[in-house]
């Protein structure tokens, strides 16, 4: 098995590169850094590539490189590269490098594949939410939306278990601490949450809105209630 390097990564991801569509893109995103313009159908044949090549080590240490490019491709093949229910070992850096990557997320696509990837990790391992709590506070607000993103997995559950729902009430905790943040990517993260648990629970979605949803914008309580009639 030989790891692809980082820069034959690059090199292949750059290779693709579409100008035109690439200014499309950045100001589509609205984030300054390097865009190539690519889709996800040339991102993700590549990254299944890599993922055939490498070992858990390599793929950690492209997944670094390419995050730590700047590139708006390869940051999301970085996450993709991540993006899986079962590594073993789990405690082999996986989970490590995606919290390493919270605190910088600036945008919402780059954020919501490392969420992707960091919410398995987390499924895995629930003991990790004691660290996304901390970010609950942070002072970027992507790293704050991100403790509701990541952990979207318990708002999909349809058989929870007692831990799930214990889970599931501290992070609608979270959620009600941000009901007052006016900022519209916390509203609509947080209206997400909601209309996706609502699908498999909806007295409970019922009762955070009765208790908290007063304080939300409009567009995110309409949001949590889409399909609750």
């Amino acid at each position: 098995m030989t790891d692809p390097t980082p820069q034959e990564a690059l090199a292949a991801l750059i290779a693709l590169e579409d100008p035109e569509r690439a200014e499309q893109m950045r100001a589509y995103h609205k984030v300054e850094r390097r865009y190539l313009g690519l889709g996800n159908p040339q991102i993700d044949a590549l990254v299944k590539e890599w993922r055939a090549a490498a070992s858990l080590e390599g793929r950690l240490v492209l997944a670094a490189a390419l995050w730590d490019s700047g590139i708006h491709e390869a940051m999301i093949a970085a996450a993709k590269l991540l993006t899986q229910a079962r590594i073993r070992p789990d405690d082999s850096g996986a989970w490590a490098l995606i919290a390493s990557w919270v605190p910088g997320f600036d945008g919402w696509a780059v954020a919501d594949h490392a969420c992707a990837a960091g919410g398995r990790r987390l499924v895995a391992d629930p003991a990790r939410l004691d660290e996304v709590e901390t970010w609950t506070t942070h002072e970027n607000m992507w790293t704050r939306r991100a403790a509701l993103v990541m952990t979207l997995p318990w708002a999909r559950l349809n058989n929870p278990k007692p831990a799930d729902e214990a889970i599931r009430a501290r992070i609608l905790g979270w959620a009600a601490t941000y009901a007052d943040d006016r900022d519209w990517f916390i509203q609509k993260a947080i209206g997400w949450w909601l209309r996706d648990l609502s699908k498999h629970d909806a007295g409970l979605t019922r009762a955070w809105i009765d208790a908290h949803g007063a304080r939300l914008k409009a567009f995110a309580r309409k949001e949590a209630m889409r399909h609750l009639g």
